[in-house]
Formats: structure tokens, C-alpha cells, sequence
């Protein structure tokens, strides 16, 4: 992100870029860009180190190719959990150095222990003894066929790196043998969350029970939305960060690590659409969740900012949409803790940072006239936002577009009420 964004104090910004502060109400007491894009970090022994952008077509069409496994597997449980609620993530196989598997006629494309299950198979071709029938095996599934004379033949593919000089003779299986997983340590994290700063993505999901870890993300969350203006919201477990961009997952899975619901979650923060809420939304995961909770512990777990689950009849649902804010300001409301405000605030951040940084910037005098333009856009947007009942009662008056400190500088002003769904209903019936 070259370009400046975040929260403001005073107009005394350095860098070309838009800055907005969302506050709340004083109280007595253009087009809207899609959702559905989350990443993780990961440490499955296939795929390559670093990041891959995942389709959700691509997850269960090509999983064995990205990541070592069948889409069915066990070891994708969490990430069929993330993506029962988005479109794209972008995963980062956390690690560095490892080993890949190796032989006399290929080298594995991933360093990692999943690679000691690759054979290579060669036969005689049944109408030309000359040549040979060669295929690769990924465990029990071929995922590679083809026929040649000589090595220096074979295609490249998704699974091995061919030995072009190497002799073909027959084989019934030679596997490759001496793959080793990358080592990962917490500075891997770090490595992760550096080079997660060039991508835009609506939640980010912290697989980790490790107090420092979770720590890391919270104040990289902290510094890229309030310094760095990336709005998106961080999924984390047992965390009380106290802090909108931070949704605390109270409940464990028992079924392994007990972050398991951060997957989940993590995909319903980012999939959740613009004007709606996740409140008493049915797991539909394949962990199995704690839910042994009192009705006390679950007004508990809403007053301490915890995103909880319970058990309605036979399904397990989603207590209340709410992220990690239990300490309220005059700026930051009651409102703050709620998630379905907080994705309207960051879609009108995330769209007006975009409108402003690819029309204006640079582009549009600002002039009178430049001014009107930037506001009719700002309503638009708004408008929409309005038409699909995400806020009410705006009014193009609610915003003012004026002129800056400095000649290059424009200050918005925008005031919006949010629609959150129904959650509470207090019904009083007068009997005769």
C-alpha cells in the first residue's frame, strides 16, 4: 500500500491518499465492491511457501495441486470450514528451508513430507516396446500420464520437475523419498503479516492458541486500520483485544486444536454481505464445538466481547455478531461493538479510498466544481448503501465535501445511522 490511509487528528498528512475517522453520534447517555475475501496462514506439508491466491472453485477442484491433498481430506477441515462463506482466499504456507522429495527420475515441485508420497511409474507401451508409458502417482491418485522415448520428453506439471537426462527403464514404482517440511517459527507469522500489506481482503484469521502470536495480530490489525487504513477485521481465539477489528472466538473445539472455530469464523466475517448480520446464523462447520455454556456465561460472554456460540434445539448458532470492543468512548459507541457496523464503516472506507485514489488523485482539480463531483460520487455510494437497507434516513445533505488546509487537501464530512437486524424483541399484550 504506497498510498497514505488511516485515521486522522489534524489535516498534517504527508502522503497523497484518503484518511477518515468514523466516530459516534454525540448522545445524551459509486458501486459497492464485493465481499467474500479472507486469508490465512497455513502448515500443511505440500504447496508453495508463501502466498497463493484460492478460488473457491479451485479449493474443491484442485486442492490434491495447491495443497497436498484431496479436497475430502481430514487435513482440510478447517479450510472447507473457511470456505462455506467466501469466494477467494489468499493462504500463505507458513516455513522456511525444508527438503523436497527426490528420485532418479524427478524432484518434487514442494519441499515437504507430502512429497515422499509421489511414485513414479513406467511401463512399456503396449504398440511401441521403443517407448514408455510414464505416470505419476500423488499417494493412490495419478495426476500425471504420458508417453515418450526418452525423459527429455515428459511435459512439465504441477507435481514433479523432471530429470531430463535421466535413463527410462521399466518400474512397477519408484517412489521419492527425502522430503522434509519447512521449519515454522512465530517469525514466520511475522514474515506472513508483512507481505499480507499488499493485498485487500475483509478478515484475516489467526490459527493459533499461542499468546505472543496472538498478540502479533492484534496490533498488526491495530496499526493497518488505524494507521494504514486497510478496514478489515482479524478472527482470533480467547483474545480479549478490546478492539472493533478484533472478533474474540470464545468458544473451543474439542476435536483438536481448540482454535478450530476461528476457520469458520473467520470466513463469516469476510463472506457476511454489507447489510447483513451473522446473529444466530447456524454452524454448518465440521468441527465440534463446546456449547456447554450456562445463560449467564452467554450474557457474560456478550458484555466481555466475545463471539460466541450456543445451542438452539439441535443446531449450534451464532449468540451475537459482535467483535472484542467492551471499552466505549465518546467517539466509539455502543454501535462499535456490533460487526455488522463495522463492515458497513469499512466497505464505505474501502470504496471511497478506492473512487478517491483512481479518480481524483492526481486527476481532478480541486475546485468548485472538482468538490461537487467528489460529493455527488460520495452520496452515490451512500445512496446504495441505503437501497439495500445497510443505513437509513440519509439524505444528500448528510455529506459536505469543502475545501482543505491545503490547496490539495479536501474534507469530507459525512454523518450515516446503520440498520443492524432485528436481535430482541420486547412484546407487551393487553389482556381483558
Amino acid at each position: 500500500m504506497a498510498l497514505g490511509g488511516g485515521t486522522f487528528v489534524t489535516q498534517n498528512k504527508i502522503l497523497p491518499g484518503t484518511f477518515i475517522n468514523f466516530v459516534s453520534r454525540a448522545s445524551a447517555s459509486a458501486t459497492l465492491s464485493d465481499r467474500g475475501i479472507a486469508t490465512v496462514p497455513y502448515t500443511l506439508d505440500w504447496g508453495t511457501l508463501g502466498v497463493t491466491e484460492v478460488s473457491a472453485g479451485d479449493f474443491q477442484t484442485n486442492s490434491l495441486r495447491l495443497l497436498g491433498y484431496d479436497f475430502a481430506d481430514p487435513k482440510l477441515k478447517g479450510l472447507r470450514d473457511l470456505f462455506r462463506n467466501i469466494r477467494t482466499a489468499y493462504l500463505f504456507r507458513l516455513g522456511t528451508g525444508g527438503t523436497a522429495a527426490d528420485s532418479i527420475y524427478a524432484t518434487a515441485k514442494c519441499v515437504g513430507t507430502r512429497g515422499n508420497d509421489l511414485k513414479v511409474v513406467i511401463a512399456a507401451n503396449v504398440d511401441d516396446p521403443a517407448r514408455f508409458d510414464v505416470s505419476v502417482f500423488f499417494g493412490t491418485v495419478q495426476v500425471f500420464a504420458q508417453t515418450v522415448t526418452a525423459a527429455a520428453e515428459l511435459r512439465e506439471n504441477d507435481f514433479v520437475t523432471w530429470k531430463t537426462g535421466a535413463a527410462l527403464t521399466v518400474t512397477a514404482g519408484t517412489p521419492l523419498t527425502g522430503g522434509v517440511s519447512p521449519t515454522v517459527t512465530n517469525g514466520d507469522y511475522q514474515t506472513y503479516l508483512d507481505q499480507m500489506e499488499s493485498f485487500s481482503f475483509n478478515a484475516m484469521g489467526c490459527p493459533s492458541n499461542d499468546t505472543a502470536l496472538k498478540g502479533l495480530f492484534t496490533a498488526y490489525t491495530k496499526r493497518m486500520r488505524d494507521e494504514r487504513g486497510a478496514k478489515f477485521q482479524c478472527v482470533t481465539y480467547d483474545n480479549a483485544a478490546d478492539f472493533e477489528g478484533v472478533i474474540n472466538v470464545m468458544n473451543k473445539t474439542t476435536d483438536g486444536d481448540d482454535w478450530g472455530a476461528v476457520y469458520w469464523v473467520t470466513g463469516v466475517a469476510a463472506g457476511t454481505a454489507v447489510n447483513a448480520s451473522a446473529l444466530n446464523k447456524v454452524y454448518d462447520g465440521e468441527f465440534t464445538i463446546d456449547v456447554n455454556c450456562t445463560q449467564a456465561q452467554l450474557e457474560a460472554a456478550i458484555t466481555g466481547g466475545k463471539f460466541a456460540f450456543h445451542r438452539v434445539g439441535s443446531d449450534i448458532r451464532v449468540l451475537a455478531d459482535i467483535n472484542s470492543l467492551v471499552t466505549v468512548t465518546a467517539d466509539k459507541g455502543d454501535i462499535f461493538k456490533q460487526n455488522q457496523t463495522i463492515r458497513v464503516i469499512d466497505q464505505i472506507a474501502n470504496d471511497i479510498a478506492v473512487l478517491f485514489d483512481t479518480k481524483y488523485l492526481g486527476a481532478v482539480p480541486n475546485d468548485a466544481d472538482g468538490r461537487v463531483s467528489l460529493w455527488s460520487d460520495i452520496v452515490q455510494q451512500h445512496q446504495q448503501l441505503q437501497t439495500i437497507r445497510a443505513i437509513e434516513n440519509f439524505t444528500s445533505a448528510d455529506v459536505t465535501v469543502t475545501q482543505g488546509d491545503t490547496k490539495q487537501a479536501v474534507s469530507v464530512a459525512s454523518a450515516i445511522t446503520i440498520v443492524n437486524a432485528m436481535g430482541q424483541l420486547y412484546m407487551v399484550v393487553t389482556v381483558s
